[in-house]
């Protein structure tokens, strides 16, 4: 088991909290937060053990998981990886593309491996089909959200459409072009609605959409590739698969058969994949620990988080030109 401490008791460094507790690969050493009437009641409430000196629970632990505000991530990281222990890191990865590209140095430089919270990478419907999606050359996502004042202190892109983009990164085998983006601050500082087109050198276009004022919430992807439509419920965990192949000679009475101008038949049909109900949180936690137990890259490598925070910046870049 390896020792971790996290760092931040808000609303999801409890989750957190209660996950790691429960979990078999971790012994959780205790937490950090600066806030010392939050971290009393936290204490209080869960038992756990609440460190009041940063540096003296990092000490304590192999692994630091970060869960603390965006601002705060560079700080927190580039001191536990100073003291050789790998990291767990929320995403955005850092508030800047130099400070995320720092991490990374100074977490090769120290040997320790890290992980960015990107956790729709875990989302059940997108593993039942992330195979299955093969050089798609359309996308499009809408990623809706309820107001709510948590996480306003960023733009909508660095809040919500960074989980998008890093799904997109993801399965897409290609560099970034061209991005153009427009986004319109409503009732923030910043912009609360997004949209982006980020084209690929490969010639595959992805069109993103995220709100953080819309009167429902929504987390739909689509991807269409040669002969599939992959369709992606972030939000209710489904998922819908159209394929075509070529049509029999003799087609049954319910086969649906379309025909194109030059005369080509294709029979539509549907798959099913199944969905494997998991607890995405705690997923992305545990093959973190395969990762260092293992020796091998973590699924959401810190290089993959800088990635994302790159093209996302990019995005915002894209607003002001």
């Amino acid at each position: 088991m390896l020792k971790v401490g996290v760092l931040g008791a808000g609303h999801l460094g409890k989750i957190h909290l209660r996950l790691l507790n429960q979990s078999d690969k971790y012994e959780l050493v205790g937490f950090y937060d600066p806030d010392e009437i939050n971290a009393k009641k936290v204490a209080a409430e869960f038992g756990y053990t609440h460190y009041d000196n940063i540096n003296n629970l990092i000490d304590a632990v192999d692994v630091v998981d970060i869960v603390t505000p965006t601002l705060s991530h560079f700080d927190c990281a580039k001191k536990a990886i100073e003291k050789g222990r790998h990291i767990f890191i929320e995403k955005p990865i850092t508030n800047t593309l130099e400070e995320a590209e720092q991490l990374l140095e100074l977490s090769k430089k120290h040997g320790v491996k890290g992980q960015v919270g990107h956790v729709e990478r875990f989302n059940p419907a997108f593993l039942a089909v992330k195979g299955k999606i093969e050089n798609p050359m359309f996308i499009e996502t809408h990623r809706l959200a309820e107001f709510n004042p948590r996480g306003t202190d960023v733009p909508v892109v660095l809040d919500l459409m960074i989980h998008d983009i890093d799904a997109i990164l993801s399965v897409v085998p290609s560099e970034v072009e061209k991005i153009n983006a427009s986004g319109v601050s409503v009732i923030s500082q910043s912009p609360d609605i997004a949209n982006a087109r980020i084209q690929f050198k490969n010639g595959c276009v992805a069109n993103l959409t995220s709100s953080r004022i819309s009167l429902k919430n929504m987390r739909k992807s689509r991807f269409f590739q040669r002969d599939a439509y992959i369709s992606v419920d972030f939000l209710e965990k489904k998922v819908e698969v159209v394929k075509m192949k070529d049509a029999p000679e003799n087609p049954g009475d319910f086969d649906m058969i379309l025909q194109n101008a030059e005369g080509e038949k294709k029979q539509i049909y549907f798959e099913n994949p199944e969905i494997d109900v998991n607890n995405a949180i705690l997923d992305e936690l545990e093959t973190f620990a395969d990762a260092i137990n293992n020796d091998t890259t973590p699924i959401v490598s810190l290089e993959q988080g800088t990635n994302a925070l790159r093209v996302a910046l990019q995005i915002i870049e894209s607003f002001e030109n």
